[in-house]
């Protein structure tokens, strides 16, 4: 996915663009909304995140000139204000989500895959997590040096627990939605796939898969400094 991040603090948008890198997207920067508008035109993009307080011209402004062009363009802001009026005028705007300074990068790169989702436009073939490309039609999984095969099941379990990363999963939550019931020979082959699953993940060190004994698993993806 490519997206454009418009943010005129320098050393927030850096380290926004590296986490968002990280996760498998695009990356295009601006300084401020002039610039911001430019990229629009001249590139792909498929989501706008935006500052809304920014010198030349703010994100309320840019985020009307971007709808002009594109009317079902997804657009995100990004403010240091939690005021009631700010809020209202970039919902009136057709903004998807509004996020609130400080925030958690992980917070903001799963309400940007829950917007994509529901547009219709996230590729669900692969996903970036750090140095991880976990590759679901491919079956398998590359860490930078290595890469794993995955058989069809161990690619769907580990595509659900990255859909649900940081939440715990219960046993029989997994065997039914996947795979049509709660049977204990499919509960100890799954024993197995998490095994193989937790060697291919760990050149990762952001990322943990975790047994709640007599629950379930959880996938943890650690979460950055706070934005």
């Amino acid at each position: 996915m490519d997206l454009l991040l418009v943010e005129d603090d320098i050393d927030l948008q850096k380290v926004l663009a590296q986490y968002l890198e990280l996760s498998g997207f695009n990356v295009n920067t601006a300084n401020h909304g002039k610039h911001g508008l430019k990229i629009f035109k001249e590139r792909h993009i498929d989501l706008c995140i935006l500052d809304v307080m920014m010198p030349v011209m703010d994100g309320f402004t840019l985020a009307g000139e971007i709808r002009k062009l594109d009317s079902s363009m997804p657009v995100v802001f990004l403010t240091a204000k939690n005021q009631k009026e700010d809020r209202l005028k970039g919902l009136k705007i057709g903004a998807d989500d509004y996020i609130t300074k400080p925030f958690e990068a992980e917070e903001l790169v799963l309400r940007l895959h829950n917007i994509l989702k529901r547009v219709g436009k996230e590729n669900l073939e692969s996903v970036h997590i750090g140095c991880l490309h976990i590759k679901y039609d491919e079956l398998m999984i590359e860490d930078g040096k290595n890469s794993f095969n995955l058989t069809p099941r161990e690619s769907e379990l580990i595509r659900y627990l990255v859909e649900h990363q940081n939440s715990v999963v219960k046993r029989e939550q997994i065997l039914e939605e996947l795979w049509g019931q709660n049977d204990y020979f499919l509960g100890r082959s799954m024993d197995v796939f998490i095994s193989r699953l937790r060697k291919y993940l760990q050149a990762e060190p952001s990322v943990s898969l975790e047994t709640k004994r007599g629950v379930g698993f959880i996938l943890k993806v650690s979460a950055h400094t706070p934005l």
